[in-house]
């Protein structure tokens, strides 16, 4: 149109806040000034210098009454859709709330009810987490309860705290577990958990059960193996030992990979078709297949979005979440992940709701995808239906209707454009979204209807002034219908649930990197965790230990205490590493004392500079300082041990504490043994910079002491 032409000024005053509005300027009025923001680049040096302005922006709201629109009827009267199942988080696959345990309160119960607490936050209706296997599994691995066959323990990790608190602030969240890998017992030496399915069964239903006994979590759903081949004969075998163990309530999700072949095959095995629940699929870019349809199933996006918690990101969800139902009838959509709570500079860095990765400093950034996902989850509930009356807006876009089949009805309405809506995976195919009308009439049981609540967020690109899940003026039906003028990148939420929230708390303390002094003796008794905080194990499991045979003072320690390489999900290293601490630093001492355990072949590293870490840490380089039980040692330029660097006798055995401690300057490094030099000036070409890490040689036990680094 012709005013395309002009440079708008914003701050005039068009629809002021304080005017009187009908319920098409509450909407109008938001759309248009958020609008005239993305036109107003230059702007701000023409107002006294464009007399005609003033009359231009008239034309221009002249010109919203004449956009192209249409008309939609929400109408029960044929008939619901789908049951609606939630919206929910993931925490793992893997290690992806690793940091957030170590914050302080009152900054983790904060993070906490964002994500959990209803009608304040996010307002999560589902929480998924990884059983863990002792693997690697995207950005760290998980402990398992069983890392040997005659052992058993449910306090390892943080997942079983984490569905504790997400009950205690929601105590009708829906809990899911799925494997990503499996402790390398239940393979008996091969890397599948399927040769002898009742050992994988009994050891899933086991983490059931511990839940319960020691938790008093009640788990709604269980899952066979995060994104490989699923087995018939175990899944029949799992259905069959849930029973046998009480645990009927407890239902299967299948297959957490494709569509296909698992629908396909429940179409064609009526045995298998009566014991899956529900078909998970991941990624599935809003779309189903015939097949998992016919199932007559629940379908759901069992794990999506796991992109950049950004503006875009936001988008990203927004457009899912609606177009999920939409085009797949998709009644559950997922998040990977819960909370970006990991180094940064790990796979996939920030792909969550929100952000906590600096316990350190208690920073945290509740991001966009938060805002959008409440727009759902806090007018609907599981249990609510979708009309059969939903679809695709005539501009593009979409709009979703759910009723609790008792008078409420909650709308949700997003205008993504694509390249404000991107998702790491599947490619989005091109589509177009312009600026339009909508008229919805209100039909069957909801005809009666007089006023309905208003909230809206825009995702504003140009200036980076988005509105995020703000409350309007309520809208007021007339004649059974009202009308909207919707803007580029909008979500509006219109219902008649009058309990919404935007929660806020004070803002937390500002970001700050990673002490440049740390220290950990890990001298706890009875250590709240079994990981000591802020070290992120990416292959191997590091634990607490208390030493009942060290009389002096190394009674309470660290412990690597996998020796059987697991049955794996991601490419783990043959080597165990965790690591810590700042990615950027460059110079350092890093010093530990170190026991190994495994005699003539045994040995362990401290290491600086690593560069690489979660499904890629198998190529991390740095500069790794080892020594091995045959009185050898090694410095090398990565962790497989191919660049050698220095090599010499230490005299270091089995059985005994010796003190580490590596010196980096610039391009030089120097090694120490109990105080005294054992090799300088090695030099150093390929690593830059990194993390700390520590480490063993293979998987075996060995233990970890007063650890110290002081980055230079």
């Amino acid at each position: 149109m012709a005013a395309a032409s002009f440079s708008f000024c914003p701050a005039l005053p068009l629809l002021s806040s304080a005017e009187p509005r009908d319920r098409a300027h509450v909407i109008a009025g938001e759309s248009l000034r958020a609008s005239l923001r993305q036109m107003a680049g230059s702007c701000r040096s023409v107002r006294r210098r464009e007399p005609g302005l003033q009359h231009a922006l008239l034309l221009l709201v002249g010109s919203v009454a004449a956009v192209a629109g249409g008309t939609y009827s929400l109408d029960d009267s044929g008939g619901l859709g789908r049951a609606f199942d939630g919206i929910g988080g993931l925490s793992g696959g893997g290690a992806t709330s690793r940091l957030l345990v170590n914050y302080a309160e009152p900054f983790r119960s904060q993070i906490l009810d964002y994500l959990f607490k209803p009608n304040f936050g996010a307002s999560l209706q589902i929480l998924k987490v990884e059983i863990g296997g002792d693997a690697q599994t995207t950005d760290g691995t998980e402990p398992s309860h069983m890392h040997y066959a005659d052992d058993e323990n449910y306090f390892r990790g943080y997942e079983w705290w984490l569905m504790k608190e997400a009950k205690k602030r929601n105590p009708n969240i829906t809990l899911i577990g799925l494997p990503w890998a499996f402790p390398g017992w239940i393979g008996r030496g091969k890397n599948w958990p399927y040769d002898f399915p009742d050992i994988t069964a009994f050891y899933i239903v086991s983490w059931l059960i511990g839940a319960k006994q020691y938790h008093d979590l009640d788990i709604d759903y269980v899952g066979i193996w995060n994104e490989r081949p699923f087995d018939k004969k175990y899944i029949k075998l799992l259905r069959f030992t849930l029973d046998k163990h009480g645990l009927q309530r407890v239902r299967i999700i299948a297959s957490d990979n494709l569509w296909q072949p698992i629908s396909v095959d429940m179409l064609r095995d009526v045995e298998l078709h009566g014991l899956v629940d529900v078909i998970g699929a991941h990624y599935p870019g809003t779309l189903t297949v015939n097949d998992a349809l016919k199932t007559g199933k629940k379908l759901w996006a069992s794990e999506d979005y796991s992109t950049f918690n950004d503006q875009t990101g936001g988008g990203c969800w927004a457009r899912i979440l609606n177009q999920n139902y939409v085009n797949g009838n998709m009644t559950a959509t997922i998040s990977w992940n819960l909370v970006a709570s990991y180094y940064e500079q790990l796979p996939f860095g920030r792909d969550g709701l929100m952000t906590a990765e600096e316990p350190w400093s208690g920073h945290y950034v509740v991001e966009t995808p938060i805002w959008i996902t409440a727009h759902t989850t806090q007018f609907t509930q599981p249990g609510w239906y979708y009309l059969k009356t939903v679809g695709h807006l005539d501009q593009g876009g979409s709009y979703v209707a759910l009723t609790d089949r008792m008078g409420n009805l909650t709308i949700i309405i997003e205008t993504m454009t694509h390249d404000h809506s991107v998702c790491i995976r599947p490619p989005l195919p091109s589509f177009n979204v312009s600026a339009q009308n909508a008229t919805f009439s209100l039909k069957g049981s909801f005809n009666k209807l007089q006023t309905l609540q208003v909230w809206y967020s825009k995702l504003d690109f140009s200036f980076n002034k988005s509105t995020l899940f703000k409350k309007l003026s309520p809208i007021k039906v007339s004649g059974g219908s009202f009308s909207l003028t919707l803007g580029l990148d909008e979500v509006y939420t219109i219902t008649t649930i009058s309990s919404g929230q935007k929660g806020n708390f004070p803002n937390p303390p500002a970001s700050q990197p990673f002490p440049r002094k740390y220290k950990e003796d890990f001298n706890v008794r009875n250590p709240p965790f079994t990981e000591a905080p802020n070290f992120a194990d990416q292959t191997g499991v590091f634990e607490y230990y208390c030493n009942m045979s060290d009389p002096g003072e190394h009674v309470f320690t660290l412990r690597q205490v996998v020796t059987q390489k697991p049955i794996t999900w991601a490419a783990d290293a043959d080597q165990t590493i965790s690591v810590i601490g700042d990615y950027n630093w460059k110079n350092m001492i890093v010093t530990c004392d170190i026991f190994i355990e495994t005699l003539n072949v045994g040995g362990v590293f401290v290491a600086a500079r690593v560069n690489k870490g979660g499904e890629v840490v198998r190529r991390a380089k740095g500069v790794f300082f080892w020594v091995f039980a045959d009185g050898t040692y090694q410095v090398t330029g990565d962790l497989a041990g191919t660049s050698v660097l220095a090599e010499g006798m230490s005299g270091v055995g089995a059985g005994k504490w010796h003190t580490l401690s590596l010196h980096i300057t610039g391009i030089f490094a120097s090694g120490f043994l109990n105080g005294y030099p054992l090799w300088k000036n090695a030099i150093v070409t390929d690593a830059d910079h990194g993390w700390v890490a520590i480490g063993t040689r293979s998987f075996e036990f060995a233990q970890f002491d007063n650890f110290m680094v002081e980055a230079l």
